[in-house]
């Protein structure tokens, strides 16, 4: 196993993204759902989402027992948002998960800090659409190009940051609960953000 590699665990394909001390860190290769960050509105962080419970609990039961005890528990730091600095909330143990913004940008998807750090006076939600990063990200549910979700806080903590069709990133977020959007996905006919889940695989 290599860092890249697309490999099958349970019903899904998965990307390496690290591999460390006999571990892997795997993303879902395609978006496998759409759901809302949270259930309802209000402030909410990554800690008390509904769409982390569904995670490491629904989604999480759905593995047979074998491959369950081959996914490693870890502990998430989940910062503010680095430009708007929104509350990231409090660190988190979780066996499945969504990536961070810092995670997502700066080191598994290629290295995009510097737009992350250095925000342009024109920049107020998305980063620069010509990042060189940007079809790293993308993805892809049912064969139609979607947006999916990250864990982090957008612009305030009733938005999550996201990355958009193309592969750049929306940090300013969209709404966790009834985002407002007419576009559709074709097959669903659902607006809810992607999931892309990702774990500790014990290898």
């Amino acid at each position: 196993m290599q860092i890249g590699d697309v490999i099958v665990f349970d019903k899904y394909e998965w990307r390496v993204l690290e591999i460390k001390n006999s571990t892997a860190l795997i993303i879902t290769e395609y978006i496998i759902d759409q759901r809302a960050y949270h259930n309802r509105s209000g402030d909410v962080t990554w800690a008390g989402c509904e769409l982390r419970e569904y995670l490491n609990g629904a989604f999480y039961d759905t593995f047979s027992e074998a491959n369950r005890s081959r996914i490693i528990p870890v502990t998430n730091k989940n910062p503010d948002n680095q430009w708007y600095e929104a509350n990231g909330g409090a660190d988190t143990l979780d066996y499945i998960y969504l990536l961070s913004i810092e995670e997502t940008v700066c080191h598994y998807f290629g290295d995009s800090s510097k737009n992350l750090e250095n925000r342009s006076a024109k920049q107020r939600y998305w980063f620069q659409r010509k990042d060189e990063n940007n079809n790293k990200r993308w993805s892809s549910m049912g064969g139609y190009i979607w947006w999916w979700w990250l864990r982090s806080p957008g612009r305030d903590n009733r938005r999550a940051v996201y990355i958009h069709g193309d592969g750049n990133i929306g940090i300013q977020g969209n709404g966790t609960f009834r985002y407002s959007s007419n576009t559709l996905h074709p097959s669903t006919g659902n607006n809810s953000g992607g999931i892309r889940p990702a774990l500790w695989l014990k290898i």
